[in-house]
């Protein structure tokens, strides 16, 4: 693992978006693996700023999310569909078939969770995946377990996970339970990782990720096996390294 510590989430934007803009212009189709949530959406900006300069052609690029919320319409405020598409997809110049954000609400989970894998590895496999981290440790929405998962496939999500992300929704009722996710084994096939931590909430999943045993109980922690791996952290999620 390399750790990188920032001194806050706009310095971290600024180095996570140089190295993606440096691996466009190595290679103008390149395959990124991308996040939702919090944690990206600065290092997105700093993408779009850099398309809006001309220093960067997202033309040639394709996309694969990392999840999406069961049963949720892509239209639906809340989902990583129209997430992907408000903070990144509409200001740059990717072509809508070149980007790839899982099915919510797909005929025949277990089939569309092959195809998916299968979509990445015929595309060449991710070059860059870029994650976040959940309070519990979770990458993706592979949650805290007594064994790491393999492909992308449907998962039950934890309380905590519901209830960091009830705040999203209107009421309880309509916070979605379940996902379609990337699995473990799908995030390590990337030739390079980016995890990005900010704020004291995931000091203890940074920690335990970087310091703690290779664990299913704290799915980042299987990254310390990963050969090509970046933590980037603030100094409040570094607190207890």
């Amino acid at each position: 693992m390399n750790i990188i510590k920032c001194s806050d989430a706009d310095e971290i934007a600024q180095k996570v978006s140089e190295m993606i803009i440096n691996k466009i212009k190595e290679k103008p189709n390149a395959i990124l693996g991308l996040a939702t949530g919090a944690s990206p959406v600065k290092t997105y900006k700093k993408l779009i700023e850099a398309y809006k300069k001309g220093e960067i052609s997202f033309k040639d690029v394709k996309t694969f999310n990392l999840d999406e919320y069961y049963h949720l319409p892509k239209s639906n405020k809340n989902s990583y569909y129209t997430f992907m598409h408000e903070n990144l997809f509409n200001s740059i110049d990717i072509k809508e078939e070149n980007t790839h954000v899982p099915d919510g609400n797909p005929a025949d989970a277990d089939y569309y969770c092959k195809e998916y894998d299968k979509s990445i590895d015929d595309a060449g496999g991710i070059d860059i995946q870029l994650l976040g981290i959940g309070r519990n440790g979770h990458i993706g929405f592979n949650e805290p377990s007594d064994h790491f998962t393999s492909g992308t496939y449907k998962v039950s999500l934890t309380p905590s996970t519901i209830e960091a992300n009830r705040i999203y929704f209107d009421s309880e009722e309509e916070m979605p339970k379940e996902a379609i996710t990337m699995g473990v084994e799908s995030i390590l096939k990337a030739k390079t990782v980016i995890l990005i931590a900010t704020g004291k909430f995931k000091a203890e999943a940074v920690r335990d990720m970087v310091k703690g045993a290779v664990s299913p109980s704290c799915p980042a922690s299987v990254l310390q096996k990963h050969p090509d791996a970046y933590i980037f952290v603030d100094e409040e999620a570094a607190a207890l390294l």
